[in-house]
């Protein structure tokens, strides 16, 4: 297997960014097409890709579109584009060298489920996203595929573009819909879910913006045609965010059962500077830590990485080399769940706090050895007992971190420095003190 070009055929292409160069490599075709199906039977095909979402989860595209109350009621599409999973950089890519794909994508999406509205909600610092996609908005309205009558279909529908605030916790869809709606970005209790009741309390379907771009190829393919990549529970291609210690960082498209060793030594063209691979994140922030010999064993899919106790999540790759420290590794990521909570739950509020201070006392030479218990029974309560996922997104790296390195959090309580680099901790300004 190798790398392939599905969605990203023609990101090469500058010309790709605008609609006259869009159109001349097939854009805007398989909205026609589109237009002349029933709503219905274009959530039958995505139902039968087997798409499943890009962002993190992994639910069923098109079960997802089935929760929609069959009623007539106002409905609303929401374009997930708040790109904050550390280590995920594959969205803002497709929202500068393709908006046209994600727009066509949405109208096609909005068109199958009924919403005359959508909304493309962006990470606040993603400046050239935010221009690319405004430029396109207004071509494709200038152009006739938003707006009135699209096609002369008789079928309306108004596209914005909503910029975030530079808060992690909207990337969760109900946080999502409370930033949206005005309110402070805090995730909502489900049920109900958004599909029942979102936006303005009305049914409400959230998508990834890769989720949403590979729309518009099972419309040109079908569903068959989509699943000569993947495998049967992950089906299709997608994009990984390949970053840390390789030769070749950058985004990268496989078919989904990818091995993972391939993505590294492959396409990353190897560890850099000769070194040895230590560990891996395989899907964002939150996903469990593997070993180097579990990594070099796995798949890039939903069911092998579930299998080897971690996730795919949203598809970002961190690589570590033996040259780093795991206490180090674990710090940064402690510090950003701290300072990412809303606080609006308290097991996720103080216990992140608590995991930062922990983590930074034994960097610090303060720690003791039952401090390594008690981190991982912190994030042990973390886990399930709140409103959103960003607890357990904190809870599980800690403990997979201490369970698979527990020796090098040993050496630094016992000896006070670095059991890889031998030598202190040096600090940094986001350490955790008694003001946090």
């Amino acid at each position: 297997m190798s790398e392939v070009k599905y969605l990203t055929e023609f990101y090469h292409l500058p010309e790709f960014q605008g609609i006259e160069g869009y159109k001349k490599n097939g854009g805007y075709v398989e909205l026609g097409k589109a237009l002349k199906m029933q709503p219905q039977e274009i959530i039958d095909v995505v139902k039968a890709s087997g798409l499943r979402g890009r962002g993190g989860a992994g639910f069923p595209t098109g079960m997802k579109w089935g929760f929609l109350p069959k009623n007539g009621e106002e409905r609303y599409l929401l374009c997930n584009a708040d790109e904050g999973e550390p280590g995920t950089f594959k969205d803002r890519m497709m929202m500068e060298r393709a908006p046209h794909q994600l727009i066509e994508g949405m109208i096609i999406s909005g068109f199958a489920i009924g919403s005359k509205k959508s909304y493309i909600y962006v990470r606040g610092e993603y400046d050239a996203s935010i221009n690319s996609l405004l430029n396109a908005i207004q071509e494709a309205y200038k152009a006739g595929y938003l707006g009135k009558n699209i096609l002369g279909s008789g079928f309306d529908h108004d596209m914005d573009v909503y910029r975030g605030a530079g808060a992690y916790i909207c990337g969760e869809e109900t946080g999502m819909i409370s930033s949206l709606e005005g309110l402070k970005g805090q995730p909502k209790l489900k049920p109900p879910f958004p599909a029942v009741q979102g936006y303005l309390k009305k049914p409400t379907i959230v998508n990834n913006v890769e989720t949403l771009a590979a729309v518009k190829y099972i419309i040109r393919d079908g569903a068959e045609g989509y699943r000569k990549y993947g495998t049967e529970k992950s089906a299709g291609s997608k994009l990984f965010s390949l970053s840390g210690n390789v030769n070749k960082p950058g985004n990268y498209e496989v078919p989904l059962g990818y091995p993972l060793k391939d993505m590294i030594n492959g396409l990353g063209g190897g560890i850099k500077n000769g070194r040895k691979l230590k560990a891996v994140i395989p899907g964002g922030s939150s996903a469990p830590v593997l070993t180097a010999e579990e990594a070099l064993k796995a798949t890039l899919d939903y069911e092998n990485l579930a299998a080897a106790g971690t996730m795919l999540g949203s598809g970002a790759i961190i690589v570590i080399d033996d040259s780093k420290c795991m206490v180090e590794c674990l710090a940064n990521l402690t510090h950003f769940y701290h300072h990412e909570s809303c606080g609006q739950c308290t097991p996720c509020r103080e216990g992140t706090g608590w995991a930062d201070k922990i983590v930074h006392s034994i960097l610090s030479g303060k720690g003791r050895l039952q401090d390594i218990e008690l981190l991982v029974k912190v994030a042990d309560n973390m886990k399930g007992k709140t409103i959103c996922a960003l607890s357990d997104a904190a809870a599980l790296p800690i403990i997979s971190f201490v369970t698979k390195f527990r020796d090098e959090f040993e050496y630094f309580v016992k000896e006070g420095k670095s059991k890889v680099k031998g030598t202190a901790y040096k600090g940094h300004a986001y350490a955790a003190t008694a003001s946090h």
